[in-house]
């Protein structure tokens, strides 16, 4: 891509922050963005530091945080007088989270390995899985 002259379109926004037009636009709708500028037309022009904040966003979202979490996040970012502890609570509250998440997978996992370990996969037409997934279906 060219590089940007400021103010940018929403295409333009969507490709340098690398999430797409539908996405700039909930976000925008979420408050996550100020309301941007509009052209005399209509338009939706974005400035540098909002392409800065969709960016923010999308690195905040690959790394897992909730639309909170990210909306919290953002205001501590933009918030020069923030403490680090508020953005660090955060943060341990969601590696937290994850790992309770990563434990129930891997148990998942585990499981589902036994499973396969006590399927023949032949032409019987007995399978431990689907047993199992009748047993605990109430």
């Amino acid at each position: 891509m060219q590089p940007a002259h400021w103010p940018v379109n929403i295409g333009s926004a969507a490709e340098l922050s690398g999430i797409s037009a539908k996405m700039v636009r909930h976000y925008e709708s979420l408050g996550l963005l100020p309301q941007v500028a509009r052209s005399d037309s209509g338009y939706r022009q974005y400035s540098e530091a909002e392409v800065h904040t969709l960016r923010f966003i999308k690195r905040a979202r690959d790394l897992g945080f909730s639309m909170a979490e990210i909306a919290e996040l953002v205001t501590l970012w933009q918030n020069r007088r923030r403490t680090s502890a508020s953005v660090k609570r955060i943060a341990q509250k969601h590696v937290d989270e994850l790992a309770v998440r990563i434990e129930a997978m891997q148990s998942m996992q585990r499981t589902l390995r036994q499973l396969l370990h006590h399927c023949h996969g032949d032409e019987r037409p007995d399978c431990p899985i689907l047993d199992d997934l009748a047993r605990h279906c109430g």
